[in-house]
């Protein structure tokens, strides 16, 4: 796939929810279309309602990059305590992304370490947030990212879900108190309290966006 220099490459946003790694990886220059299998009416770009596997299997060879983000329900510490079943797609993504021929990320959370591969870990404080917030982000199709170094964790953090004291990094899963403070914190204004508790914020996939268009630049024709 060409592109002019004027036109910005395109990438598959799967799994989208409301939009954080969207948001990163336009900063980054990327065009954006997000699908998911629920509506998604705070998303801020292109957004079509599909099965993101199958999507992906039909139209994933159209995008230059894709990320995605399979439910990390089935591996959350939060639904294990609660005993929920959910889904697990991390393997049916990654067949369908390999069968792409694109370059391309996928994301999860600390408990599905043992079903990716090499991932590399990115720390809101790597990326100048006052949050920990602990991700994971296999790639494949030609695509690689370098671990960064890891701060050490100096900062106290809140009890899960609960208010955020003064001088502590708040912990934004579940049903936490302090929507406004997470939103500054993480960069997600448009977002309500179900998009934060989930959401990968935005520094992060900006981070990994520009380090693909610095890999994909000489075939994608575009500027790094």
């Amino acid at each position: 796939m060409t592109h002019p220099t004027d036109k910005r490459p395109r990438l598959l946003d799967l799994y989208c929810c409301q939009g954080g790694a969207a948001k990163g990886y336009a900063d980054a220059g990327f065009d954006v279309t997000g699908v998911d299998l629920n509506q998604q009416p705070r998303y801020p770009y292109r957004f079509v309602q599909a099965d993101a596997i199958a999507f992906v299997l039909e139209h994933g060879a159209e995008f230059d990059f894709i990320h995605g983000s399979p439910p990390c329900q089935h591996d959350s510490e939060c639904q294990r305590i609660q005993a929920n079943d959910h889904p697990d797609l991390i393997a049916p993504t990654r067949t369908a992304l390999e069968a792409t021929g694109r370059p391309w990320v996928m994301e999860n959370v600390r408990g599905a370490v043992p079903k990716l591969r090499a991932p590399v870990m990115l720390c809101g404080q790597m990326l100048g947030l006052a949050n920990y917030r602990h991700r994971y982000f296999e790639t494949g199709g030609g695509f690689h990212l370098t671990q960064p170094g890891h701060p050490v964790h100096l900062v106290p953090q809140a009890k899960m879900g609960r208010p955020v004291p003064r001088g502590h990094y708040g912990q934004f899963v579940g049903n936490f108190s302090g929507v406004p403070l997470a939103r500054e914190v993480l960069g997600v204004p448009w977002m309500n309290r179900d998009g934060i508790r989930e959401c990968i914020p935005p520094a992060y996939a900006e981070h990994i966006g520009r380090a693909a268009l610095a890999t994909l630049a000489p075939v994608l024709g575009v500027a790094a």
